[in-house]
């Protein structure tokens, strides 16, 4: 994906608005839509050691746009199997009467876009007292979970993600107020999606900075030492020469430790030793370390 087309979705995600420049003039349009998205693992095949954003490569400031993120694996299970395969061959089945009766709670699909459009248009859910408080309280506590752990669970996005979910479940009811349902429900929808996106490879923990931040608790760890590997490098090499290749350090740093050491992570190290005038980058990526 490029820069420029991953700069128009922050905006039209995160402002639900889309800006346009054109013979001097720029306007903004109204964006107000829903995303449906997908995206495969870069290896082809989901690896277990590694968090989302390292499995699919995106930023992660695109990614914690998103309300609910689910990861759809092939389980290694005969029951999973067994199941998926009936489902696809049942759609090549003629249904007879008989085949009918198995599947009475199947909705028509005309019925169903019908359903969803009037639901659209003729309500317009809002919060009353006792399911506003419900959020305020669910939001409170992801936020003290997180600071048991030293850590941060939970973002403002968060709780904007919260209240669409409960309108969108109160508007699935044909209601006009979101009630302590419709947020208990956002809330096992949202936990449900935590569990699968944000868990942290290495502690098996959840940390919403996954997606929020990119790295979880357990990579800052890995930073601090890489950035200490990177710096104690370039202090021994500093007699003999100050550039070093952008893919050579990294690669050096790979083989050297003991930590998965990804793109992202090495570029955040790189860019701490920069703002702290340690290092500088060319457009061409080359190390030179400063001598002070």
């Amino acid at each position: 994906m490029s820069d420029s087309t991953r700069s128009v979705l922050h905006e039209v995600m995160e402002q639900q608005t889309l800006s346009i420049a054109k013979a001097g003039i720029i306007c903004q349009l109204n964006a107000r839509t829903s995303i449906l998205a997908a995206a495969n693992p870069v290896k082809s095949k989901w690896d277990t050691k590694l968090t989302t954003i390292a499995n699919i490569e995106m930023s992660h400031t695109l990614l914690s746009r998103f309300d609910l993120i689910f990861l759809i694996l092939d389980h290694q299970s005969e029951l999973f199997d067994k199941n998926l395969a009936r489902h696809l061959i049942s759609m090549y089945q003629k249904k007879s009467s008989e085949n009918l009766s198995h599947h009475h709670h199947e909705i028509d699909l005309a019925l169903l876009k019908d359903y969803i459009a009037y639901a659209r248009e003729n309500f317009k859910p809002r919060l009353v007292e006792e399911s506003a408080e419900h959020l305020i309280q669910s939001y409170l506590e992801m936020r003290r979970i997180g600071n048991q752990h030293g850590s941060i669970s939970a973002y403002p996005r968060q709780l904007e993600s919260l209240i669409r979910l409960s309108e969108a479940h109160a508007k699935v009811r044909l209601s006009n107020t979101v009630e302590v349902e419709d947020v208990v429900e956002a809330m096992r929808l949202y936990k449900e999606a935590l569990m699968q996106s944000s868990m942290d490879p290495k502690t098996g923990m959840i940390d919403v900075n996954i997606l929020a931040a990119g790295f979880s608790e357990s990579d800052r760890k890995v930073e601090k030492e890489l950035l200490k590997s990177i710096t104690t490098y370039l202090e021994s090499q500093s007699k003999s020469y100050t550039t070093h290749q952008y893919h050579q350090l990294l690669d050096l740093m790979r083989r050297t430790s003991s930590s998965t050491i990804s793109t992202d992570l090495f570029d955040s190290a790189l860019r701490s030793l920069e703002d702290d005038h340690i290092i500088s980058i060319s457009d061409s990526k080359l190390i030179r370390y400063i001598i002070a």
